[in-house]
């Protein structure tokens, strides 16, 4: 029997029903999975009223995280394992997750372990998944492998059902367009990963420090968005300060900072990210292979691959 440690922060509910189908797996080999659901001192309501939803902006993109409650363990428990299961916020961990990873109890909590990471996000994770590497490598983790899920829908329509999600808690299809978030049928198949986390520990997989997860189509990526994000992040970074300069989270007078970011994010979404899109598209065939290398980067350690997926169907 091993000892897993799972972190979890969802806002929605939707990364808590996909975490229930990876460490259920878990469970039933045997092993002791501990489920520590992070809990800022001051909630993140849901529905999330717009206002509050852009003053959050800043703090996440600069990771000045508020406080949590005490953990319902302590910081010197020993796991063999640790997963971390965390939203996107603004290209960013959501804060929750970015309060753990620089807390002294969760550096302990991960220090020497292997780590897996979870995201279940609209489609763009890349940039947070970069930080959140960047503080579990900080606090002595090493991370084995990472698990992706988005939204299906087509990424202009996902600007239209993903906020409509999170203002008023509709996530079901109208005016013609998908339901928000992760398919039923992905989050069902989720399964698939416990069922190979299960085996892998039961081999002493997670001691190697190769992922355990490959073969299973774990992280897809679009080259062609990760373009659009990485000039989202730059953006994001400057706005972020500037609002950041009008005052702190709740202040009345940073809201018109606020409100001119909105108005420049508005723009960005309609303009610039659909030009981009369509220019990488008109010169894909001189972009393909640096495409193709970006891809094979940003897709490690656990990949695409799919030569386990009929062995671990769930």
């Amino acid at each position: 029997m091993k000892r897993v440690l799972v972190v979890n922060y969802s806002q929605t509910g939707q990364l808590s029903d996909i975490t229930e189908r990876v460490i259920a797996p878990l469970r039933a080999a045997g092993h002791d999975v501990h489920l520590e659901t992070l809990m800022p001192e001051t909630p993140f309501p849901f529905p999330w009223p717009i206002v509050d939803f852009f003053d959050a902006f800043p703090e996440c993109v600069q990771l000045d995280a508020p406080p949590l409650r005490p953990l319902g363990i302590a910081a010197d428990t020993p796991f063999d394992l640790v997963i971390l299961t965390y939203q996107v916020w603004y290209l960013s961990p959501a804060l929750p997750m970015t309060a753990f990873l620089q807390s002294a109890e969760g550096r302990q909590l991960i220090c020497g372990k292997p780590v897996i990471t979870l995201v279940a996000c609209r489609n763009m994770w890349l940039s947070a998944q970069e930080t959140i590497k960047q503080l579990i490598a900080d606090a002595g983790g090493r991370l084995i492998d990472h698990m992706a899920f988005t939204d299906q829908g087509h990424p202009l329509a996902t600007f239209i059902t993903t906020p409509r999600w999170v203002w008023t808690g509709k996530k079901d299809s109208f005016l013609g367009l998908p339901p928000a978030g992760v398919s039923p049928e992905e989050i069902r198949q989720a399964a698939r990963f416990g069922l190979a986390l299960a085996d892998g520990l039961n081999n002493d997989q997670e001691k190697t420090g190769r992922p355990m997860l490959a073969g299973l189509r774990a992280v897809t990526v679009n080259p062609r968005l990760a373009i659009s994000e990485r000039a989202g992040r730059r953006a994001f970074g400057v706005w972020s300060k500037l609002v950041r300069a009008f005052g702190k989270r709740g202040q009345w007078r940073r809201r018109p900072a606020l409100l001119l970011f909105v108005l420049y994010l508005i723009t960005l979404i309609v303009t610039v990210v659909p030009i981009s899109l369509l220019l990488q598209w008109l010169f894909s065939p001189l972009l393909r292979p640096k495409l193709e290398r970006l891809k094979a980067e940003l897709e490690q350690p656990s990949g695409s691959q799919e030569f386990n997926l009929e062995k671990y169907a769930p």
